[in-house]
């Protein structure tokens, strides 16, 4: 990998896995579980967990990257508008810059 390098993949958030990580977060807010409730704050409808984006950028950084030896240390997310279920979405990410004394790879995404 090298500054500069580009990476990107579409994901999509079905039904199942907003149940799935209902079930296992027990995260019921209703502003993603109730469209009445989620409209009467200005969406169209329910909203996906912004958490559930993590998720993804979990497995873009485990799966998708060259390599293997690889964690995150730290990361800022701004959740900047509604992600809602059925809807893809694709992340972008590039590698900004590498520190090869310490083996750190910076990406923005």
């Amino acid at each position: 990998m090298k500054e500069g390098d580009f990476f990107e993949k579409e994901f999509c958030v079905n039904e199942k896995f907003l149940d799935t990580f209902i079930y296992l977060s027990k995260d019921k807010n209703p502003i993603h579980t109730n469209n009445e409730f989620a409209n009467r704050y200005g969406f169209k409808k329910k909203i996906v967990h912004g958490n559930i984006q993590n998720v993804f950028l979990s497995y873009f950084v485990g799966e998708m990257l060259p390599v293997k030896n690889i964690v995150i240390i730290s990361q800022k997310i701004s959740f900047l508008k509604p992600l809602y279920q059925n809807e893809k979405f694709r992340l972008f990410s590039e590698i900004k810059n590498i520190t090869q004394s310490v083996s750190v790879v910076e990406f923005k995404f």
